[in-house]
């Protein structure tokens, strides 16, 4: 399995080639916010374990077993914002959240919070039952 960092940049670059289909190690640097150098350290590190393809400067690709981890990494980060949404998270601190959770959870906690959005999209009026309750104890927090 990737390492959290492998990860991160597994899931950019699989994103990268969806939106523009390629991925330069400039894009992926100015992605993450990292020096490039960072980036070909890591892409070599990922072709050696065969997430994917990269030929000095002609560019990567994926491998199909990096495609798979890579969609799967999409998923999980779509659901885990997602989720966040759905349970009231002010969106500004959204994105930081997932970022800071993501690689702490199993797949199987992943799987489970999947089961919760579709529970709660479903019917959307648990959401709105879910808001009453909050709003009952943010009332309580405000008195105390």
């Amino acid at each position: 399995m990737p390492t959290p960092s492998m990860e991160d940049y597994i899931e950019r670059i699989y994103l990268l080639i969806e939106e523009k289909g390629y991925a330069r190690v400039s894009d992926i640097a100015e992605a993450l916010e990292v020096h490039p150098s960072s980036v070909t350290k890591m892409v070599q590190k990922l072709d050696k374990s065969e997430y994917l393809v990269y030929e000095k400067y002609r560019g990567l690709i994926l491998t199909s077993k990096g495609k798979k981890i890579g969609k799967r990494l999409v998923y999980r980060h779509d659901l885990l914002e997602e989720f966040m949404k759905i349970i009231g998270v002010n969106g500004e601190n959204i994105y930081e959240d997932v970022e800071g959770i993501e690689h702490h959870l199993s797949w199987d906690a992943i799987d489970r919070i999947g089961d919760l959005v579709q529970y709660f999209e479903e019917n959307p009026e648990r959401i709105n039952d879910l808001r009453i309750v909050q709003k009952k104890n943010d009332a309580v927090e405000e008195q105390s």
